[in-house]
């Protein structure tokens, strides 16, 4: 690819973001909209609709650039959470670390790759890419040192960046565990693989287990049920009380009065809603409550009466055969994966090792539409295999939009297919959590797209080949990278471009959200904006994104410096992009409390390592010994590195430590606090409620069960008229009787 195929690449994606971040600016300010590109805002804050005409809104505008930049992180870590926060921080890291080495590379290396070797060079446009690489270097240049200095400017001064944002990162997460000293998770255990007895039932079979073994620490416990047809109906009615929830008494008494009409199917008066008595509720519940325990299934809840207590027991084996008992600590009650706590336990391994089995096989299956995107890169190959192409391929702006666009294109949108499927893979092994699940999606999704998108693309053409060389010859690794990555630099360069610049511009504009609104409410006819529930940040999908390109920044620096000036492109978009997605879209209904950022540290360090072995085969190839034997200790330097970070400040990300929970205790008795949180701990939430606004249905015994990550209800709400509170009841007694038949 010459100069003028990426130009052509570049304005094209310049004038897609310009036109959808234009867009955007218009499409925001219209009230019909408020939904899509406020839904944060509209589930937390009382947002009031002005739907007269103001000739502004159609008139693109920066304001809302200017309010993300501006917002400050403290707001950002009230609104959002932790999670958010080291999200951003990713980006301000990568700003940081590139532009140091756009400074260095651009003004040292740059020039020394264009004026490697003796050559006639041709005018700027016209000339290729290659020549901007290392690869056209000359071998045994003396000018090889500077690659090696600035290899170790970049390794300190990303080490050195590191260090700090951990250590941020580590007084972030000391502060999070302090500041929710309340939460109901610190004070319990989640207990799975209870042993089944004819003669008692789990309950019984919990407590005189805790009482026995825990005495002096047990409170109580609560147990997990089985879901089924039950959570179905109670899911139904949630539904349905949503619909009417932001409606006040006059609303519910007009719209659901009996109707005159008569049913066109059998003749009958419409009447939606029949209002049942309340004597009869009583009578259902308890009946509903016996039913209920016949479905308790081998897992519970157990509440302990201090912090450091419930650490403890999550931590210690519980029985000497450790297939029973298992004790890990509960997640927050919004973040409970319902679903997989009934799972057995002794299924879990099983679990685990299928879903690595088809991430691995669905990772192999995508060779192919990566295969064939690289071909598309190789005009020559492209006219050898399909003549008749030959001539459409000879015109300058088709061969330029083939390789400098097409590709990245094509790949782009079969990555569109890996979130989703990982996310499944991730809810089949059985996670307790939410946050959990969404964690380890953003694993295996990270670790997909490095190898597919780096990795393969990188020896496209040849991969079993190249697998098979490795495995024989693995010495091989750093020279068959030095000749491959450079080569592979233009690809990587319009790759940015696409899923960079364009995915930014796609993600404010949320164009699937915008199509579902406008569907909503131009063929459906209906203006209910509380249809659209806030969405949660994807940060399975986000951080694996921004992480490839950390990768591709960091390998591609001294090999071909010419990437840089569009990476720093993208973290500053996607700085002020992704702040007002979080200040304005995106709801947090959970989160892991900083446990991202252990990924990003790990991630950036095996950047870091790839970059200077990938440079060690470099320096090998071209013949200069001395750079070799000093990039040597830069890698052990690294790893060194890594192994001090991981001692000093990972262990806040698995446990908190017994000093901070014995304060957190000694605090909460003086104050005389720990008794109010015991008596709340059964109350907060139950596994059969709908919502906050109705645990008159629910009993104290059982735990909150929500939907869906994505599509629970917003917590936001405000509180409903008395109108809208008879309904649900209403709604709640119709169920109930249905649920007695279970």
């Amino acid at each position: 690819m010459d100069v003028s195929a990426l130009l052509t690449s570049v304005s094209i994606n310049i004038c897609v973001c310009v036109l959808l971040l234009s867009f955007y600016s218009i499409l925001r300010k219209q009230p019909g909209n408020v939904s899509v590109y406020f839904g944060r805002r509209l589930a937390q804050e009382k947002i009031k609709l002005n739907n007269s005409f103001q000739f502004e809104r159609f008139i693109p505008s920066a304001s809302w650039i200017v309010k993300a930049w501006e917002t400050s992180e403290e707001e950002i870590l009230t609104i959002a959470g932790l999670d958010a926060v080291v999200f951003l921080r990713i980006l301000v890291f990568s700003i940081r670390i590139f532009s140091i080495a756009a400074v260095i590379c651009l003004l040292v290396v740059l020039p020394l790759n264009y004026f490697g070797q003796e050559m006639e060079h041709k005018q700027i446009p016209f000339e290729s890419l290659y020549v901007f690489t290392i690869g056209n270097v000359e071998e045994g240049s003396k000018w090889l040192w500077a690659h090696c200095l600035a290899l170790y400017v970049i390794s300190f001064s990303a080490c050195a960046l590191l260090y700090f944002e951990y250590k941020r990162i580590f007084k972030m997460r000391s502060e999070y565990i302090t500041r929710y000293s309340s939460s109901p998770s610190q004070f319990s255990v989640l207990i799975r693989s209870i042993p089944w007895s004819a003669e008692e039932s789990y309950s019984d079979l919990v407590r005189n287990f805790f009482t026995k073994y825990h005495a002096s620490n047990y409170l109580s416990h609560q147990m997990v049920y089985q879901s089924g047809t039950f959570q179905k109906l109670m899911s139904d009615a949630e539904k349905m009380y949503k619909v009417v929830y932001n409606y006040g008494s006059n609303s519910i008494e007009k719209n659901f009065r009996p109707s005159l009409l008569q049913c066109g199917l059998c003749g009958g008066k419409i009447n939606s809603f029949k209002m049942l008595p309340c004597e009869p509720e009583k009578r259902n519940l308890e009946h509903l409550g016996s039913s209920i325990k016949d479905k308790e299934c081998g897992a519970a809840f157990v509440f302990f009466r201090t912090r450091y207590a419930a650490v403890v027991a999550s931590l210690v084996r519980q029985s000497s055969n450790p297939m029973l008992w298992v004790t890990d600590l509960a997640p927050e009650p919004q973040d409970v994966y319902w679903s997989n706590l009934c799972i057995p336990y002794r299924q879990l391994w099983i679990r685990r090792r299928v879903t690595l089995l088809a991430s691995f096989v669905f990772t192999i299956l995508f060779l192919i539409p990566v295969t064939l995107v690289q071909g598309l890169t190789q005009l020559e190959l492209l006219q050898q295999q399909f003549p008749f192409l030959k001539g459409i391929l000879k015109k300058t702006y088709i061969s330029r939009l083939v390789t400098g666009y097409l590709p990245s294109v094509i790949l782009l949108l079969f990555l569109y297919t890996v979130p989703p499927v990982m996310m499944f893979f991730s809810a089949v092994e059985g996670s307790i959590s939410r946050s959990g699940r969404k964690k380890s999606a953003c694993c295996k999704v990270l670790y997909f797209t490095i190898w597919n998108v780096f990795f393969v693309n990188v020896f496209s053409g040849s991969v079993i080949s190249q697998v098979e060389k490795f495995i024989s010859m693995p010495k091989s690794i750093p020279a068959e990278l030095a000749t491959a990555v450079p080569r592979q630099a233009t690809f990587f360069t319009t790759y940015i471009l696409t899923s960079g610049w364009a995915g930014l511009a796609c993600e404010v504009v949320q164009i699937f959200n915008l199509f579902c609104s406008l569907f909503y409410r131009f063929i459906l006819r209906s203006n209910d904006v509380s249809f659209f529930s806030a969405l949660s940040f994807p940060y399975h999908t986000e951080i694996p994104r921004v992480l490839l390109f950390v990768l591709l920044g960091f390998t591609c620096s001294i090999l071909a410096p010419l990437v840089l000036p569009f990476l720093l492109a993208y973290f500053f978009l996607g700085y002020v992009v992704y702040r007002n997605q979080i200040l304005n879209v995106y709801l947090s209904r959970y989160e892991t409390g900083g446990q991202y950022w252990p990924i990003v540290h790990n991630a950036t360090i095996f950047s870091l390592v790839l970059m200077q072995i990938i440079a060690l085969g470099v320096f090998g190839l071209k013949e200069s010994p001395v750079a070799s034997g000093f990039t040597i200790p830069l890698v052990i330097c690294t790893l060194l590195f890594n192994e001090y970070c991981r001692q000093r400040f990972h262990p806040i990300f698995k446990s908190p430590s017994a000093e901070v929970l014995i304060e957190m205790d000694q605090q909460d008795e003086q104050s005389g606090h720990i008794s109010e949180i015991q008596e709340q701990l059964q109350s907060v939430c139950c596994q059969l409620t709908l919502n906050s606004h109705m645990h008159s249905f629910c009993k104290a015994e059982d735990f909150n069960h929500s939907e869906d990550a994505d599509s629970i209800q917003d917590p936001g709400y405000k509180k409903p008229g008395d109108g809208a509170n008879q309904f649900s009841k209403a709604w709640a007694r119709l169920r109930s009787k249905d649920a007695n038949e279970l």
